[in-house]
């Protein structure tokens, strides 16, 4: 059971570069794997946290390209991957195949902010908010006092970022194999802090 006296720290990874992030194309299918680059990526993540943390559970959204970077990771750190179906991306509807750039034909993308943006048969970064943000918590509430990797995706993470900094206008979009810690006693969260070499928040 969590030690409910101390802080926890939830480890925010996105996924290694997948084939859709190569050929900048927003992905069709949840099965796209991950590049060689992507698993380099992975791996060096996996060093990262086993280096910094002391992880005692994964958790990754069902998506392939997640699935395998949380795998990689749980490999170096001795861990079974636990999947959480509510950290998936946000699906981007009639976009899906399509190049990055096609979304700047939608009328609507131009009507409001980034986060509140729709594409048609698809999801807003709020809607991926409104889903991701209790898996989150259910997750922060259950492992209070232990260090816990969560795998997902740059839109999932930048809703979660969001949640815990009290906002979207300063919030960035994670690299891919990217790292963001936040440390919570479960009920109240910290500050998403960016693992890296100058510890720059988001």
């Amino acid at each position: 059971m969590a030690d409910t006296e101390t802080k926890g720290r939830l480890i925010l990874v996105r996924h290694g570069e997948s084939e859709g992030n190569r050929d900048r194309t927003f992905t069709q299918h949840v099965d796209v794997p991950l590049t060689e680059l992507g698993r380099e990526q992975a791996r060096a993540a996996g060093e990262r946290i086993a280096k910094l943390f002391k992880p005692t559970r994964i958790f990754a959204s069902p998506y392939q390209r997640a699935r395998n970077t949380a795998e990689i990771i749980g490999e170096r750190v001795n861990l079974p991957v636990e999947i959480e179906p509510d950290l998936r991306e946000q699906s981007f509807g009639v976009f899906a195949g399509k190049p990055y750039e096609s979304m700047l034909s939608d009328a609507a993308f131009h009507e409001g902010p980034r986060w509140s943006w729709r594409p048609k048969e698809g999801e807003s970064l709020v809607d991926v908010y409104e889903r991701a943000v209790p898996a989150f918590e259910r997750i922060a509430r259950a492992w209070v006092g232990h260090d816990v990797v969560v795998v997902s995706h740059g839109g999932v993470m930048l809703a979660l970022c969001a949640f815990v900094g009290g906002g979207w206008e300063k919030q960035l979009i994670a690299p891919n194999a990217g790292i963001v810690v936040v440390e919570h006693d479960g009920k109240t969260y910290g500050l998403p802090i960016r693992v890296d070499m100058d510890r720059e928040v988001y």
